[in-house]
């Protein structure tokens, strides 16, 4: 998509803002490429590297919420029958992926709506069964913003760093790369996280018994 390149290409708070809405939605916008690049910028003295993170959680926060009207209102025969069409192929989108983002959502509860912010593959979707369970809106907010804040966070601290050891016509690269760590870790300690709340509910559930 060419615009989408453009307005990759004249990073300021209005295309951060609007690209980091269409990638909370089903556009194919990787999010490493807008905010780490513009908090790149933002370490040259072109941005302000609070103001990138503020309006890249607020756009993200706009895009979740129109997947969450979207589950809220269509239902699920509605977004799988998008999911199939031609122009959900064309958004890299399938009735599978949708399927798996609401298998995380059911299996971890609300906490899935921070931790699925962090996820690749489950971040963009995971809004969509938040809206199909009618999950109260103030907490989807809440948890999104907490979950995109943090992503953005990483991504911002990631391109900060970056114009520190890499002129701009290495930076994409060097996100794809440092990038596929990030996702690593990120997995990794997301998975420590959900593993240590399934034990405190199980202590819970043993304690309870015991009484």
């Amino acid at each position: 998509m060419n615009w989408i390149t453009s307005l990759l290409g004249n990073l300021n708070y209005g295309t951060i803002w609007l690209l980091m809405l269409l990638e909370s939605t089903v556009i194919p916008v990787p999010s490493e490429l807008v905010v780490s690049p513009a908090a790149y910028h933002a370490a040259g003295g072109n941005l302000n590297i609070w103001l990138v993170i503020l309006f890249a959680t607020i756009g993200a926060d706009c895009g979740a919420t129109i997947n969450y009207l979207a589950g809220y209102y269509l239902g699920r025969p509605l977004i799988y029958r998008f999911a199939n069409s031609k122009w959900g192929k064309l958004c890299l989108l399938n009735q599978q992926k949708v399927e798996h983002s609401e298998k995380y959502f059911y299996d971890h509860g609300m906490v899935a709506t921070i931790t699925g912010r962090l996820i690749p593959g489950i971040r963009h979707l995971i809004s969509i069964p938040a809206g199909l369970s009618k999950m109260k809106y103030w907490q989807f907010l809440l948890y999104t913003t907490l979950g995109a804040g943090a992503w953005n966070c990483i991504l911002a601290a990631l391109g900060w760093y970056l114009h520190t050891v890499v002129p701009e016509n290495q930076l994409q690269a060097e996100i794809e790369r440092y990038g596929e760590y990030i996702k690593f870790v990120i997995i990794g300690l997301v998975i420590i996280g959900l593993l240590y709340l399934l034990f405190k509910r199980m202590r819970k559930s043993k304690k309870d018994k015991a009484q």
